[in-house]
């Protein structure tokens, strides 16, 4: 390979993203006896107009629930509504096989309510962002 060229790409398009995804799958499926494969999961609270107002987003993959994103409208928080969400993805990810748990959150964000449901903290990234904590927790499911 000659003449290689690096870019930087401020608005990548999806085929080149989902191109080095695609590759980097495959080596790890060279490598690993469990195929790299994982499916998305999302829990969704509607209201009486079907707009959300509530979600969990994340995926499964070698036997862990990743939760990536979840939020829960002001008017809706302090009622339980986080803690639902949570509790139906991981019986899903149980459904799915999964024995385990992952998210991150910041300091400024839901560490106590995570806690509060059995999360524990394995990581933390000080000062991301500046004066802040990025911590990472995991939970047996």
């Amino acid at each position: 390979m000659t003449d290689l060229k690096f870019t930087v790409d401020d608005d990548p398009q999806p085929e080149d993203i989902r191109t080095v995804i695609n590759q980097l799958v495959e080596y790890n499926n060279a490598l690993q006896i469990e195929k790299d494969v994982y499916q998305p999961l999302a829990v969704f609270i509607r209201d009486s107009n079907q707009e959300i107002v509530g979600g969990l987003v994340g995926k499964t993959q070698w036997g862990w629930l990743f939760i990536s994103h979840l939020w829960v409208a002001e008017a809706l928080r302090g009622q339980g509504y986080g803690k639902k969400l949570i509790v139906q993805a991981e019986v899903a990810a149980k459904q799915r096989g999964c024995s385990y748990a992952y998210l991150d959150t910041f300091s400024f964000q839901s560490l106590g309510f995570y806690q509060r449901l059995g999360y524990q903290i394995f990581g933390v990234l000080d000062n991301f962002p500046p004066g802040h904590q990025r911590y990472f927790l995991k939970k047996e499911v």
